[in-house]
C-alpha cells in the first residue's frame, strides 16, 4: 500500500495589516501545538510585484489530515479572523504534491 500523498493548500490574500495577521497566526499555532494531523510546514511569501499581497503554502501529510484540520472549529475561527484582516477575500487552492526536490 502506498503512503498517503502529501497535500498543500495555498492561500492567496491581500492585507495592509500583516503584523496583526502574523500575531493571529502565532496565537493560533500556540493553541494548536501538539495536535496530531495538523499542518506540518508553513511557508509565507510576499509578492514583490504587488504591495500587500501574500501567499501562504501550508503542507499536510495527507489530504485527509487537511480536511480534518479544515473541519476543526479552531481552524474556522482562525479563517474568519484572518478574512477580517484582509482587504479582499482570500482565495484557496488545494494541491496534491507530485514531487519534491531538495537542492544542496
Amino acid at each position: 500500500m502506498d503512503a498517503p500523498m502529501k497535500f498543500v493548500q495555498i492561500i492567496d490574500f491581500e492585507t495592509d495589516r500583516i503584523e496583526e495577521m502574523r500575531e493571529l497566526a502565532q496565537e493560533t499555532e500556540q493553541r494548536l501545538a501538539g495536535r496530531s494531523g495538523g499542518p506540518t510546514r508553513r511557508l509565507v511569501l510576499k509578492d514583490r510585484g504587488q504591495a500587500g499581497r501574500y501567499l501562504v503554502v501550508i503542507e499536510f501529510d495527507s489530504h485527509e489530515d487537511a480536511m480534518r484540520n479544515s473541519d476543526d472549529p479552531e481552524t474556522t475561527k482562525f479563517a474568519e479572523q484572518m478574512a477580517a484582516l484582509c482587504t479582499r477575500p482570500p482565495s484557496f487552492t488545494d494541491c496534491d504534491v507530485q514531487e519534491t526536490t531538495d537542492f544542496a
